[in-house]
This record gives structure tokens, sequence and C-alpha cells, in this order.
């Protein structure tokens, strides 16, 4: 599958409808983006079962902002809506394939109940009984 160009308004639903989703925050200006993009595309070509966004940073302001990007190139990998992954810098292709298998290998049920169990703890944290949903981070998941 070929990369595809994401703005602010599709980001949402790329995350929602699809398991895997690989996102590559970049510029044009960027050095280490633009010697990323090639082997991002080529691996994407790979792993047809994987999305493979890109979203410009300059473009994409707010986006980016809400994001937390404040290095790029960035990449995340979302998993079943989750964020399992975030690092800044260029990966070479053998890297990036690590993170790809890493990312399918997850056991989602233990994600999923590693999530929970840390926004109830927010939760109560807080005072708040509710374990209401926030943003999932990478912060939530443990380290694969």
């Amino acid at each position: 599958m070929a990369t595809v160009d994401i703005t602010g308004e599709q980001f949402a639903s790329t995350i929602e409808g699809n398991d895997i989703v690989l996102v590559d925050f970049w510029a044009e200006w960027c050095g280490p983006c633009r010697q990323f993009a090639p082997t991002y595309s080529a691996v994407s070509e790979k792993h047809p079962d994987v999305v493979f966004a890109k979203v410009d940073t300059e473009a994409e302001q707010q986006l980016a902002a809400e994001a937390g990007i404040s290095s790029i190139p960035t990449l995340m990998a979302f998993r079943e809506k989750v964020l399992v992954f975030s690092q800044p810098g260029a990966l070479a292709a053998p890297q990036l394939e690590q993170v790809i298998d890493a990312v399918k290998a997850l056991d989602m049920e233990e994600v999923h109940a590693h999530v929970a169990r840390s926004q109830a703890e927010a939760a109560a944290a807080a005072g708040n009984s509710s374990t209401a949903a926030g943003p999932q981070d990478g912060s939530q998941i443990p380290d694969f």
C-alpha cells in the first residue's frame, strides 16, 4: 500500500477506521524527513495490512501541536485506536520493519487492560471514580 497524506480532519477517522496505522509527521524543509520518505514509502509497499499516513506539519500545525510534535520526523504507530509507539528521528528500513513487527505482535487484550488500569488509576488519583477514556498515549503502553 502506498503512503497517504492526511489532514487534521482525516486523522481521527484514519486511526479509528483501521487496525494498524503508522503516521509520519514531516515537513518539506526537513532534511531528515526527506531522507526518511523513500524508506517509509518502500516499506509501505511490503505491508498492505498497515496504513502508512503522512502529516505535513507545516500545513497541519494545529494537528502537530495537538499530537505534541516537537521534533520531525516523528513516527507514531497506532493499533486498535491506541498509540503504541512514538519516536522522533528517521529510521532505517530494518528499524522500521522492527517497529511494524513489534506493533503486529502486541497482545492487544493486555494493552487494552493496561490502558484501562492506567485510566482508572488516573481517575482515582483525581478523586473521580469515572473511568472515562481520555487521550491514549504511548506512556500508557508497556515497552515492546
